[in-house]
């Protein structure tokens, strides 16, 4: 009787367990999450960002509120969602980490698409604080507007991806260009990187993105004003380039 009691609990615990799993069992779902862990966004945003139309984009929402791992606040008639906390996100980093690990489709699809191990050379975390101290790098947030908004390595420019080309002119060609996204799985730093090489400039890619930097208990800056930032390492500087 003792051991029935004890097997019922452990299916009720591994049932609600899989309430997770019902998540990632949708490539969407895994891509919201990623979104949601990086800013705040509205239905309509997650689904022009996505490629869903709205009901679907919706839908699989809340499914994702139902295992709770998202949540939500309304501003008028819209509704806006966020990762329920920094423990999911820590999930979508290594649901990501597993998946690199484990699959080989994973880094052939990243080698394909330009984002792989051998695209850009990577700067660890360590070595961007300590040149951030001697000012000899300028690190660029290459994620869209709303996502540098919500956080951001401090003193790091904001210079979304889609404008670089745009602005190539106001970066100082004599210094080493760090830029960064999303993460490891990200494309937008690796194509950045591209670009400005291209031009003849240097830069590397951040080894992942502005997750793992705030999982690794690293220092967050939140806004848009960058005058007056501190810089990666928390130190008070002027603004650096671009200008």
């Amino acid at each position: 009787m003792e051991y029935q009691i004890l097997a019922g609990g452990r299916a009720d615990l591994y049932e609600q367990l899989a309430r997770v799993g019902k998540v990632v069992v949708h490539p969407k779902r895994v891509e919201l999450l990623d979104l949601l862990c990086q800013a705040e966004r509205s239905v309509e945003a997650l689904a022009a960002a996505t490629g869903l139309k709205l009901s679907t984009a919706s839908a699989h929402l809340q499914v994702m509120r139902q295992a709770r791992l998202v949540e939500t606040r309304r501003e008028g008639t819209r509704v806006y969602y966020r990762a329920a906390g920094e423990e999911v996100c820590r999930f979508v980093t290594a649901l990501g980490d597993l998946g690199r690990a484990r699959l080989a489709e994973v880094d052939q699809i990243l080698r394909a698409i330009g984002a792989g191990s051998g695209s850009a050379e990577r700067v660890t975390r360590a070595e961007l604080l300590e040149r951030a101290r001697s000012g000899e790098v300028v690190v660029l947030d290459v994620r869209p507007v709303e996502e540098y908004a919500a956080g951001h390595i401090p003193g790091a420019v904001s210079l979304p991806l889609e404008h670089l080309e745009a602005r190539l002119g106001e970066l100082d060609p004599t210094l080493e260009i760090v830029a960064y996204c999303r993460g490891p799985l990200c494309l937008l730093a690796p194509e950045a990187v591209a670009t400005l090489r291209a031009e003849g400039l240097r830069a590397r890619c951040l080894e992942d993105g502005l997750p793992e930097w705030r999982q690794a208990g690293l220092p967050v800056a939140a806004g848009t004003d960058t005058p007056a930032t501190a810089p990666a390492d928390g130190r008070e500087t002027r603004p650096g380039r671009p200008r």
